[in-house]
């Protein structure tokens, strides 16, 4: 092999030299790099990876649950999908803007818009419905994503809805139980550390895998779902029969001050609070002011017994239904004479009340009244609460003291009702009304247990017994409140019928009325105190008419419910008494048997009736048969009787029977049978 020339190889020399120059010079600069990197920085650039890859992620804590007394769900936590989109990744803003509209039930142009938007990351609907994610899904389109948010689910749509309230879009308590306790519903918010992948995306974190810091406080109320859900359908039956414009129901353990029920109509879904109106979210339970009525006489005369200024015996005349008080006037619906307490409370004597009230003096009325919660909120566990009306006994006038003995120039609240009748029926004591019963965290620890707490002694037991005693009489024949009644159980109670003040000056709306009946049963062992308050009802405003037999149709089901037996097996309220009158086959009570009855023609009654002299205040009674249960009623009111109603359909008896003259506001029982029934049992 020829050799290369001597200078030849001398260039080749320099050039390899030159080059192992320059890659070890390069190596020995890596080295030092690396040197400096690895030993001189670790510390720094460790620190600057760990923030480039972990994330401190502030955790919302998953909400706690509302649950009823027996830890049926009433309030929960869903997963569901959110839909947002990436902008910088849509393609097509203005077509996909109208695929998705439809959809989301959006505006295009408003859609178009936040897809053009510079960001990285807009909200297009937040917690939509699985049919709607699904949609969105298999549009497929670029720079559209899911992420997966919880959602406060209500699984029985209305029920309890203004005892639980709702929550807002992300999550924050906005009434009801979810806003008074919020903060420990939605638990604390904490920071956790996280990984994330090379777009940011948070890929793991420990704390969003069961840890139970990650949970609110579970909620236990007092509420029975089952008695909740009775009260709510009669609730809603009665406000629709009588077409009145509101009502509220509130069912409590006068023993306890444990709320069981508590109902308003109208109600709304707060699944979906867009649907509802403003006026069906008040829970009028305890923002609704009015004036009490008769059923206000009951504490007066608790007052008046327990202070000694009224006698058990004591007589009182009544005026034959009229009593001038300087330049106005006390009315009765009765011209009565000479009435003892009971007769006072059964026959509900405005001017007696009006009488004890000035026996009691003001001031003393005032102190009782005050003691037993009126004038002031019940504090019961929820966010809002009204204290109604009461003066002080200063600015009362002699026409103001008799007349709020009888439940006029006094506002009072449904709460308020129920809990200074649950201090009658519990021996005179004054419970304080409580909602909650039980906070427990996610480890299970009691937070809150609530119990019950006696508030003061308003009244004595025997004083206490006196009055219970005395409100059995108006469940009794003869009384106001015979609709009220319960078979095979004595049923403590008062009715009440008052007029709306109309105006800041206090002047009577003879049009709109409040009807309202209050009670507790069995009376000689009270566990349920029922307060039942219709608003403004068009076909009839009695209280005994309109909410007493209300009361008698939840107490029915709720001592079943609760099994409390009958503890007057052989005492049939009054129109059982008249069914078993007509078995035995006494004349005056063969036309309420339950199969139809055969009448006269409505001319020829009313002809036979007119024979004789017309007796005062009396009027004659219609013929009902074959009528509506709203038609009998508007026929009934416009005569001033009261029915009492059973069944459901058309009239096929009445008693009294058409033409008869009876006193105004006696009562009439008219049962209704479905339209094939009646022509199955008839001739």
């Amino acid at each position: 092999m020829a050799r290369l020339p001597r200078g030849r190889r001398f260039w080749i020399t320099v050039r390899v030299s030159f080059i192992a120059i320059v890659l070890l010079a390069g190596g020995v600069a890596v080295g030092k790099g690396a040197w400096h990197l690895g030993v001189v920085r670790q510390d720094e650039l460790t620190g600057i990876a760990r923030e480039q890859y972990t994330r401190q992620l502030k955790l919302n804590a998953r909400r706690g649950m509302i649950l009823d007394r027996y830890g049926q769900e009433l309030a929960v936590e869903v997963e569901v999908d959110s839909i947002f989109a990436d902008p910088r990744e849509v393609v097509a803003p203005d077509a996909a803007a109208r695929a998705l509209a439809p959809i989301l039930e959006r505006d295009a142009a408003e859609l178009s818009e936040r897809l053009t938007m510079p960001k990285r990351f807009v909200w297009l609907k937040r917690r939509v419905p699985p049919e709607v994610a699904q949609a969105v899904k298999a549009l497929k389109l670029p720079g559209i994503h899911l992420q997966k948010e919880s959602k406060r689910f209500y699984p029985n749509r209305e029920l309890a809805a203004h005892v639980i309230g709702y929550s807002g879009i992300d999550s924050q308590g906005l009434e009801g139980i979810e806003k008074r306790f919020d903060a420990q519903l939605k638990g604390n918010a904490h920071a956790s550390a996280g990984l994330s992948d090379a777009a940011g995306n948070i890929v793991f974190s420990n704390e969003t895998f069961g840890d139970g810091r990650a949970i609110g406080d579970n909620i236990s109320l007092t509420i029975d779902r089952y008695l909740q859900y009775l009260v709510e359908q009669e609730l809603a039956a009665t406000c629709r029969l009588f077409e009145a414009r509101a009502g509220h129901i509130v069912v409590n353990d006068p023993n306890t001050g444990e709320v069981l029920a508590l109902a308003n109509w109208p109600t709304f879904n707060p699944n979906d609070i867009r649907t509802s109106s403003q006026e069906s979210r008040r829970n009028r339970a305890l923002l609704d002011v009015f004036e009490p009525g008769s059923t206000f006489k009951v504490f007066t005369l608790a007052a008046g017994l327990n202070s000694g200024r009224v006698a058990p015996d004591e007589k009182f005349y009544c005026e034959e239904g009229r009593m001038e008080i300087y330049d106005a006037a006390i009315h009765d619906d009765h011209r009565d004479g000479w009435l003892d307490p009971t007769g006072c409370l059964a026959r509900s004597s405005n001017i007696c009340f009006a009488k004890m009230a000035m026996k009691i003096g003001s001031e003393r009325l005032y102190h009782y009244l005050k003691r037993f919660g009126f004038g002031e909120r019940t504090h019961l566990q929820m966010p809002f609460e009204m204290r109604g009306i009461m003066m002080h006994h200063s600015k009362w006038r002699e026409f103001l003291t008799a007349t709020i003995a009888f439940g006029q120039g006094i506002g009072v609240t449904g709460i308020q009702m129920s809990s200074a009748l649950g201090a009658i029926a519990n021996n005179g004591n004054l419970m304080k009304p409580y909602i909650v019963k039980e906070i427990v965290n996610s480890q299970g620890e009691v937070q809150l247990r609530t119990s019950p707490q006696v508030l003061r002694r308003v009244v004595s037991r025997r004083t206490a017994r006196q009055v219970t005693d005395l409100m059995t009489a108006v469940t009794e024949e003869g009384g106001t409140g015979v609709g009220g009644a319960i078979d095979g159980y004595l049923v403590a109670g008062k009715t009440g019928t008052a007029q709306k003040s109309k105006g800041a000056l206090g002047y009577r709306d003879k049009h709109n009325f409040v009807s309202s009946f209050f009670g507790f049963v069995p009376a000689e062992n009270p566990k349920l105190a029922i307060s039942v308050v219709i608003e403004e009802p068009v076909l009839n405003y009695y209280g005994g008419t309109v909410a007493a037999p209300a009361f008698a149709r939840i107490g029915t089901k709720a001592l079943r419910h609760m099994g409390i037996e009958p503890s007057r097996p052989g005492k049939p309220t009054v129109a059982a008494a008249k069914s078993r009158d007509a078995a035995k086959g006494k004349p005056e009570a063969a036309t309420a048997s339950r199969a139809p009855i055969q009448v006269k023609d409505e001319a020829a009654s009313n002809a036979e009736a007119a024979a004789g002299p017309v007796p005062e205040d009396h009027v004659r009674i219609p013929s009902l048969l074959g009528l509506s249960m709203g038609q009998a009623l508007k026929k009934l009111s416009a005569v001033e009787l009261r029915p009492m109603m059973a069944g459901t359909g058309v009239a096929v008896e009445q008693v009294p029977a058409p033409g008869e003259w009876v006193p105004k506001g006696e009562y009439v029982q008219v049962n209704f049978q479905p339209m094939r029934e009646q022509e199955a049992s008839g001739p």
